[in-house]
Formats: structure tokens, C-alpha cells, sequence
């Protein structure tokens, strides 16, 4: 089976964890990790995997980019559009989003030379991302939850 064509301009799809923790206190903290050209805040992701689920390629961008293992969601928690740097031009993609509960973060891991990754609160990582649609769902998603 072919490949459909994409039209100029049509945006590509990427996949993304936002992996938070829960605090003993009830507070929400979100990890960030940088990007490995521009250094840029970012959540971790990436283009979907061949023979993996969405949420299961979105795992494996956080195990590889963040070092961080837990329950991720299997439905996306929401989405947001960005131009990403390519070699010579920009391409613009959707990314949709899954929560991905972190249950431990390794003590090394595949690209833990190539970027930073720190935990902060969420409005401090809605201000530290580039992508305004990214930094309202960051506010939106990691809200505590009444209770």
C-alpha cells in the first residue's frame, strides 16, 4: 500500500508524553526536557513508530529522551501545532499529547548526554515552552483536580 501523498502546507504528525508527578502535598509537577539542537524547552517526542500504538511510541520518546518510566495514557489529552527546524526548512506538525504518570526516572539513559531534564511547576513550564498552544495545555492539564 502507497503512502498518501501529502498536500503542501498539510501538517505531519508527531506524538508527545507530558510526564508529570503527583506530589504528596496534591500538587502536580511537570518535566521538561531540552531539545538537542536549540535547547529549547520541550515535552518529549517525536514522529509515531512503526508497529507501536501512538501512546506507546509516546512512552518510548520519554524512556529515551527523559529517562522516565510509568503509566501513560491511551488516549491523547490533548494536541498542539508547532513549526519544527528541519536541516534546510520548516515543517509544521500536530502533536498530540498523552499524560504519562512517571513511576521512576533511570540513573542513565539513551540521551541523557544530549539533553537537559529538570521537573518544574506548571506555570513555570507553560512560561519556559515556545508553543503557545503547548504552554495552554500544560495550564489546562496538570490543574489540580477538585477533590
Amino acid at each position: 500500500m502507497k503512502k498518501a501523498k501529502r498536500t503542501p502546507g498539510e501538517a505531519r504528525l508527531q506524538i508527545a508524553a507530558m510526564p508529570i508527578r503527583r506530589m504528596n502535598n496534591g500538587s502536580t509537577e511537570i518535566m521538561l526536557v531540552t531539545s538537542r539542537t536549540t535547547q529549547r524547552w520541550i515535552v518529549p517526542k517525536g514522529w509515531p513508530i512503526k508497529g507501536l500504538k501512538n501512546h506507546e511510541a509516546a512512552a518510548r520518546e520519554a524512556f529515551e529522551e527523559a529517562g522516565v518510566i510509568g503509566k501513560i495514557s491511551p488516549k491523547p489529552a490533548g494536541r498542539y501545532i508547532y513549526w519544527k527546524r528541519m536541516r534546510d526548512h520548516f515543517v509544521l506538525c500536530t502533536v498530540k499529547l498523552y499524560l504519562l504518570e512517571v513511576e521512576r526516572q533511570l540513573e542513565s539513559w539513551a540521551e541523557q548526554g544530549q539533553r537537559r531534564s529538570q521537573w518544574f511547576k506548571p506555570e513555570d513550564a507553560a512560561d519556559l515552552v515556545d508553543e503557545p498552544e503547548l504552554s495552554t495545555a500544560i495550564r489546562k492539564l496538570a490543574a489540580p483536580v477538585p477533590g
